[in-house]
């Protein structure tokens, strides 16, 4: 029995973030987000970490921890759903993400 697999999704503001990396990071990330199609639950989770909520979303590290894929999993519609590609440094990633999530609710 095979399973469907899932949709990786990037928001508009992801695909610029990924469209900004390297050819190498991309690449890498590249293989990252193919891998989340058969395994959407790849990453760990994140929650409320210095007033940034990300509750209910996952994190999954590239090129050696140095790039965060933020993303959450939408059971319903097969869906892996990504918010943010970028730098770990200072939280930034996780900044954007938040911010994002803001504007789409």
């Amino acid at each position: 029995m095979t399973t469907k697999p899932y949709s990786v999704l990037l928001i508009a503001e992801a695909r610029a973030d990924f469209q900004r990396l390297d050819k190498g990071r991309k690449l890498k990330v590249a293989k990252l987000l193919k891998q989340l199609e058969s395994n959407p639950y790849k990453g760990e989770h994140l929650g409320n970490k210095a007033g940034i909520n990300l509750t209910g979303y996952y994190k999954l590290y590239a090129d050696k921890k140095k790039i965060r894929i933020v993303y959450t999993v939408i059971e319903k519609e097969i869906v892996v759903k990504v918010i943010a590609i970028g730098p770990r440094k200072e939280m930034i990633v996780y900044r954007e993400a938040i911010l994002r999530l803001g504007k789409e609710k």
